[in-house]
């Protein structure tokens, strides 16, 4: 019998993906070819996924290779280390190295894995820029910690930068994370996950900055720092670009292969070359392209069957799932976890172990998941997610994981004790922990309700201080009352929550973001055990109001939770078009003002111009993207956003006064002028107008407004919480002060009460209903050093809030994509 004439199989990479490929055909006919491997590093077959341990030196490089030298040895492969392969010879079937050495070939496998992607800055060329692609980047980086490098930046929040930062801060380095979206890892993790994550970074004592844009890697000869857009630089001895990958495909290309994204192939992984296969992270199959482990496994199994002969295998493309390999962070996320109209959010969230988790349902099936803290289930939703599984039977407990009640998949039930969440609570010790704030034991809480008659959450806070601080265990607490005295006790009756998000009401969730320092949006959901990942539009403009006014000049101000008109500093208008309104202090213009008002109109074709009950000129019909323009030619004549979109000051509305009426008592006029430039910008939980008459006549109708001033011969009469509109409430009269520095410190305590304690929609009248007239005069008239303190933290607030947001988006390009058209057409 004459010996099968073994066919040539060349392998361009050694990689992963290539030599997986040469695992699975060894099984399959191990003696079909003779294969020749070509490999641009000089390493043998490594776990490139594993570079992130070897960094933080966890391991060595001995441990993740994944076949030695004696492996190609017994299986007859011939490895070329350190030649890249530089020319495919489509028609004679040869390849050949930068070395000039050439190699026939029957059947061609290109694995050329992909590229890393260097932002083209200016200083991205200089010595100390590294990637994190492969073994000689890692030692690149260990040999600048090891020479003393003291810091390191890091362009790029995602999976392979935040590995590379916490290599590099093992490593004893200072590392600073830039990146330029809101939430790193925007495209694995949701804004929760992402949140969870920075701030366990951040605890590990790497800086991590978002929102940052690069501009330029400075340096003289080596890299000595980052200049961001913003104007801030941060010191670097090196700095690791891990912004992306991109499919290598300059070779393919060459070649004449179809090229788009990727080397372009079929379900039989096949190029638009039958003779050739292409496989790994250079590849495109079906418009998409892939940057994990999991599909190339896929992809390699399917090669191997080809070129073994089995016609019939096919690759359908690939379902991915993440992991960060980061050691003691649990981070996990698979499929589409976009939600949408057409989706259902399952959260689970355990503020005192910092555990989150958001199933995504569409349908009865398992579109995505996100998983933070606890990663143990995983694996298994990612199956259901693959298989297609109908959860519906499971849709109670899903969440709780594959282990909850003691009974896996498979339709089995997810009965017994724990499917009960008050016999779970039952089932626990007395030594188990149920206030973390304040350390308080079940056990602490069981006797005192038994030995000291308590029968409200009141009582057992009073006496233990269990749910006394964050709150978060309030619901632990109430079960345990109810355990105890059983139908003896008599839950309060519970305020309305905010939302369907959260069962906390708004005024606890004021009080716990203080409470508990509570400093983002992500933040107050976890700790306050949100019920969805992101909220919704109730909850996240009033999150994002609370924070504003509970931490000025920290909490950055969420662009994405305030409406529309907040949003364009613009009203919108029923035709789409918008209206502007410049800031008239007081009521008062001028020529040149008037000017510039006529100016815009006319260049910029607004048809109508009207004046507002508010004494100022609303510009109606302007274009979105013309928005920028006019507001810069409004700058340039010194006006500035009347805010009269905003929840905030929008008017100081004033009569002429004693300057021209015969019956003028006070200067009015002066008096309004003063308080809209103390009070413009601020934010409030809803709008706010201001009058100011200076004779009891009432030309500015300030007896009907959030907050009146009305001139008497003596002084100034304060009138709190009127207002116009479908339901007129006249004020109340506050008191009456005899100075104008009176009238403005009065009024920014007023002012800041109201900011600091009514609920975010909220007008002053329904507020001070709410609360009462006399509890407004105890803390505002009556207790002066608390109305200075409220004044005081009034004044601290506005240092921060008087920016115009006009001049920002004109000159400097704040949120410019806001005001870009969707497409040119033409």
């Amino acid at each position: 019998m004459m010996a099968r004439t073994r066919e040539r199989l060349v392998v361009v990479g050694n990689g992963m993906a290539g030599i997986r490929t040469v695992e699975e055909l060894l099984k399959r006919d191990p003696d079909r070819y003779d294969i020749t491997v070509f490999g641009a590093e000089p390493h043998v077959n490594y776990n490139r996924i594993m570079l992130s341990p070897v960094l933080a030196g966890e391991k060595t490089f001995d441990q993740i290779v994944l076949n030695d030298r004696s492996w190609y040895e017994r299986n007859g492969i011939t490895l070329l280390t350190g030649e890249k392969v530089e020319t495919i010879d489509r028609e004679a079937r040869t390849v050949t190295s930068v070395g000039g050495r050439t190699v026939g070939y029957d059947r061609l496998l290109l694995a050329t894995g992909s590229d890393p992607f260097i932002i083209p800055v200016p200083g991205h060329g200089l010595p100390g820029v590294v990637t994190f692609r492969d073994m000689f980047d890692v030692e690149a980086m260990l040999r600048k910690a090891a020479d003393g490098g003291r810091h390191a930046v890091v362009i790029g929040g995602g999976l392979l930068g935040l590995e590379a930062a916490n290599g590099l801060a093992v490593n004893g380095m200072k590392v600073t994370v830039i990146h330029l979206m809101g939430t790193i890892m925007e495209r694995q993790l949701d804004e929760a996950a992402g949140f969870l994550l920075q701030r366990e970074l951040e605890d590990r004592g790497i800086d991590v900055m978002t929102n940052a844009d690069t501009k330029a890697v400075l340096g003289d000869g080596h890299v000595t720092g980052v200049l961001l857009k913003d104007g801030r630089e941060i010191p670097a001895d090196l700095v690791v670009m891990a912004v992306g990958i991109r499919p290598s495909t300059g070779l393919a290309k060459a070649a004449g292969l179809a090229v788009e994204r990727g080397v372009v192939v079929d379900d039989h992984m096949a190029t638009s070359d039958p003779a050739i296969l292409a496989v790994g992270e250079c590849v495109q199959h079906r418009g998409a392209t892939y940057g994990l482990v999991a599909p190339l496994w896929e992809m390699a199994r399917v090669c191997a069957d080809q070129l073994a002969g089995r016609r019939d295998s096919a690759y359908a493309g690939s379902v991915t799932s993440t992991k960060l390999k980061v050691t003691g962070i649990d981070v996990f996320s698979a499929g589409d976890f976009g939600g949408g109209k057409d989706c259902e959010d399952i959260v689970f969230r355990d503020a005192a172990r910092g555990v989150y988790k958001r199933i995504v349902l569409k349908g009865d099936r398992i579109a995505g998941a996100v998983l933070y803290g606890d990663t143990k289930d995983g694996a298994w939703y990612f199956q259901m997610l693959r298989e297609a599984e109908n959860v519906a039977p499971l849709r109670e407990t899903l969440i709780f994981g594959q282990g909850f009640g003691g009974q896996g998949f498979g339709g089995q039930g997810f009965g017994g004790a724990a499917a009960n969440p008050k016999a779970a609570v039952a089932a626990l010790s007395d030594g188990a922990e149920i206030c973390g704030c304040n350390g308080v034991c079940k056990g602490a809480i069981t006797r005192a309700i038994a030995d000291k008659g308590l029968t409200t959450l009141d009582d057992v806070r009073s006496h233990t201080k269990a749910s006394a601080s964050c709150g978060s265990c309030t619901g632990l607490v109430e079960q345990l009352l109810e355990l105890t005295l059983g139908d003896g006790y008599q839950a309060a009756a519970a305020a309305k929550p905010l939302c369907k998000c959260t069962h906390h009401p708004h005024d606890d969730v004021r009080r716990l973001i203080v409470a508990g320092e509570l400093k983002s949006i992500p933040a107050v959901m976890q700790a306050l055990e949100w019920k969805t990942a992101n909220g919704c539009h109730v909850c996240r403009p009033a999150l994002n109001y609370y924070l504003l006014a509970a931490w000025p000049g920290e909490y950055r101000d969420d662009y994405q939770s305030r409406f529309v008109n907040e949003r364009v500093h613009a009203n919108i208008q029923k035709d789409g078009t918008y209206s502007v309104v410049p800031r008239m202090w007081g009521g008062l213009t001028s020529a040149k003002e008037l000017r510039a008002i006529a100016d815009v109109v006319d260049k910029f074709a607004i048809p109508t111009v009207k004046v507002t009950g508010g004494q100022r000129i609303d510009l109606f019909g302007v274009k979105k993207e013309d928005l920028p323009a006019v507001w810069r030619d409004l700058n340039d004549a010194g006006m500035v956003s009347g805010h009269a979109y905003a929840k905030g000051l929008r008017t100081v509305k004033t009569c002429v006064g004693s300057e021209w009426c015969r019956f003028g008592t006070q200067d009015s006029t002066g008096m309004g002028v003063k308080l809209e430039r103390m009070t413009w910008g601020t934010w409030t939980p809803h709008k706010v107008k201001l009058a100011v008459s200076g004779c009891p006549r009432n030309c500015a109708e300030a007896t009907i407004k959030d907050f009146g001033v009305v001139a008497v011969d003596s002084g100034w009469e304060l009138y709190v919480a009127g207002n116009g509109g479908m339901k007129v409430r006249e004020c109340d009269f506050l008191t009456k002060v005899e100075t104008e520095e009176q009238v403005l410190e009065y009024c920014g305590a007023f002012l800041q009460l109201y900011r600091e304690e009514a609920r975010y929609l909220d007008r002053t009248a329904p507020w001070v209903e709410r609360v009462g007239l006399d509890y407004v005069k105890r803390r505002v008239v009556e207790d002066g050093e608390g109305r200075r303190a409220l004044f005081a933290r009034f004044q601290f607030s506005q240092m921060f809030s008087q920016t115009d947001p006009w001049e920002e988006r004109a000159s400097r390009g704040i949120d410019s994509h806001e005001f870009a058209p969707l497409a040119t057409v033409g």
